[in-house]
């Protein structure tokens, strides 16, 4: 797998990060990316890719690949390796456009996640999951409710023969 993340996309939508410098915003994301990747993403290659481009001593993060598009956007960057990419491939963005482009150059092997998914406040989720089966009624088995009144009509109307042979967990007749 492969995870294309565009990187001011994430770090300007990003509560803890929108208002750092741009050198910081990239050093956050990278680091965080670095640490907690795999936890948010799941297993694969993770490349950011910012605009513009950068600092002769932007330090590198372990695990992590970062990309400036230097005279082109991010956007096109991102695109472009998608489309390449012989794999199965996450991009990682709010951005309708890049989203709608890199789904129409890239096809079915392609999967967009919602920038959110990297803010510090994420929940740790995997890539690709699938969305839970909604039970009809909670969880609970058929008949729920049938079974319920039952109970209630024999625990709380005084059914003495049952109250007698039922007594409740850790209580003993005497």
């Amino acid at each position: 797998m492969r995870f294309l993340v565009d990187g001011y996309n994430v770090t300007m939508a990003d509560d803890a990060t929108r208002r750092l410098a741009p050198d910081e915003q990239r050093l956050a994301l990278v680091r965080r990316l670095a640490a907690r990747g795999r936890e948010l993403l799941g297993a694969g290659r993770i490349t950011v890719v910012f605009d513009k481009g950068h600092l002769a001593d932007e330090p590198a993060a372990l695990g992590v690949e970062v990309v400036f598009s230097r005279d082109r956007t991010a956007d096109d960057v991102i695109a472009e390796i998608a489309e390449a990419e012989a794999g199965e491939v996450t991009v990682v963005t709010s951005d309708r456009e890049l989203r709608s482009r890199v789904r129409e150059r890239a096809g079915r092997r392609t999967q967009v996640l919602p920038s959110s998914t990297l803010w510090d406040s994420a929940p740790a989720t995997k890539a690709k999951r699938r969305p839970r089966r909604q039970h009809p009624h909670g969880g609970l088995p058929a008949g729920h409710e049938e079974i319920t009144r039952e109970l209630a009509a024999r625990w709380l109307n005084g059914d003495e023969e049952d109250q007698q042979g039922c007594q409740g967990p850790g209580s003993s007749s005497t």
